[in-house]
């Protein structure tokens, strides 16, 4: 079978196109997080979840319209500060990891829950009418934020959230580009590319464009 015609293929035994091109974005998506951590220096929280909240943006974007990535930008600092700000109440009650989590879990989803209502009373029907996945994985990021919180302390945790969202709208941007999807969807055995590319930038050693700038004083000296 020719591989550029694996699409038509997989859309004729029902797999919706949109399904297809998601799957195929991930490898593009997971290297691109690869690449931000590994040349460029941003750390975020890890690989995982900049992907989804990539993916997060993407589906709201698709549903609300043009307005879709504020919608989702904003949601994603909500989730946060509300983060924050559950995690310095709970602090002084002294509770054990997981319920702690469970409660700041909680309270963003009535967070987000007040934020949609209002969103539907000011007539803002694109935030109104996003679908509850990308909703939940927004409110899951919480967790990471909170174990960062725990683990490097507020500061971090927050430059770490920064960083999540940095890299999550760059590589919003590169994947809702109609050349991107054209390429894939026509040569989608182009994504095995991946494969070598990330095999290069597990074998990087040199430093990190961040790094250059700061031990620009440094490499002056040198």
């Amino acid at each position: 079978m020719n591989p550029n015609n694996l699409i038509d293929y997989f859309v004729s035994q029902g797999v919706p196109q949109e399904s297809i091109l998601l799957i195929l974005m991930l490898p593009v998506v997971a290297t691109l997080v690869a690449f931000f951590r590994q040349v460029i220096g941003i750390k975020a929280f890890g690989i995982y979840t900049p992907s989804i909240i990539t993916f997060a943006f993407y589906a709201i974007a698709q549903e609300a319209g043009s307005k879709g990535i504020k919608y989702g930008i904003a949601i994603f600092i909500s989730v946060i500060l509300t983060g924050m700000g559950t995690r310095y109440i709970l602090k002084k009650l002294r509770m054990l990891y997981l319920p702690r989590v469970a409660i700041t879990l909680s309270v963003v989803a009535f967070v987000i829950l007040a934020i949609l209502v209002m969103g539907g009373y000011f007539q803002r029907t694109g935030l109104a009418a996003v679908s509850i996945f990308p909703l939940l994985i927004m409110i899951t990021i919480v967790e990471k934020f909170v174990a960062a919180q725990i683990e490097k302390g507020n500061k971090t945790a927050f430059i770490l959230a920064i960083e999540t969202l940095f890299i999550s709208l760059i590589i919003y941007a590169i994947i809702s580009s109609r050349f991107l999807t054209t390429i894939i969807l026509e040569y989608p055995w182009i994504v095995l590319l991946t494969i070598p590319f990330n095999i290069f930038l597990g074998k990087w050693t040199g430093l990190r464009i961040t790094e250059y700038w700061r031990f620009r004083d440094v490499l002056r000296k040198m």
